[in-house]
């Protein structure tokens, strides 16, 4: 089934892959991992499997779901899909025949927009080119922080018709950003009762970059306690640009 969504960029979330693991600060204060931990009290049946208690943490061992893959057959209009707000599509432990499955879903509901997120860039472009690129698959990697911006270069070595960063939580500045053949760019602060602290210049450093080069831009928010906490306007407005939806 679709969960509609609070995330300010996307509709509804789909999650045929559950889990993870820490891989870098940016997880660090995880939301998923404490979501997890909620709704394995509370019986859910996708989340009964606990991870490891360094990395991870209940409900949150690395599970695929089969039985999801059919959901996106039964859904009405078209919808903007976050794939995994609960996991990693390109995680170590997720088979790539399954990642197979994911894709070719997608490609067989044309109607619907997907977006897919990694912070596992590596293994994105080892196995990019042993996978068939659905037009309708808009493929993301987290930038972070500026020693992950690596990240974007395997981003790059990919066929995705539609390539995106998600600069969140945003945890330092990212000075000359390379945005070539970049498409969008989300930019957010941390929230949370550990959030850490956004510097504004940052922020507006990456508009900026994107201004220059003609990328969109989307601000989520400024973080704090909760995601909502300090509101998402900058300089006045809200920044609210995304690529160009493809219709079936």
């Amino acid at each position: 089934m679709a969960t509609q969504s609070a995330i300010e960029w996307t509709e509804v979330t789909w999650n045929p892959v559950t889990g993870c693991d820490r891989v870098a600060a940016g997880c660090d204060n995880c939301y998923a991992l404490a979501l997890a931990k909620r709704l394995k009290a509370m019986g859910a049946e996708k989340y009964q499997n606990d991870g490891n208690p360094v990395t991870s943490g209940p409900g949150f061992d690395v599970t695929i779901h089969p039985r999801s893959l059919a959901d996106p057959y039964r859904w009405s209009g078209s919808r903007v899909v976050f794939v995994n707000s609960m996991s990693d599509l390109f995680h170590a432990r997720v088979p790539l025949d399954f990642i197979r499955d994911v894709f070719a879903v997608i490609a067989e509901t044309p109607q619907h927009t997907y977006q897919v997120l990694t912070k596992r860039s590596h293994r994105l472009a080892r196995i990019a080119d042993q996978l068939d690129w659905p037009e309708n698959l808009w493929m993301g990697v987290s930038v972070e922080s500026d020693d992950v911006v690596d990240r974007i270069d395997h981003l790059r070595r990919t066929p995705a018709k539609t390539r995106f960063l998600s600069c969140e939580p945003l945890l330092t500045a990212l000075p000359n950003l390379d945005l070539d053949s970049i498409d969008w760019v989300i930019a957010g602060g941390e929230s949370g009762p550990r959030a850490r602290p956004m510097d504004r210049r940052w922020v507006e450093d990456i508009r900026d970059q994107c201004a220059v080069a003609g990328v969109a831009f989307f601000f989520k928010q400024w973080g704090g306690r909760t995601p909502k906490a300090n509101g998402r306007e900058l300089d006045g407005r809200t920044y609210d640009e995304m690529p160009q939806l493809i219709t079936a």
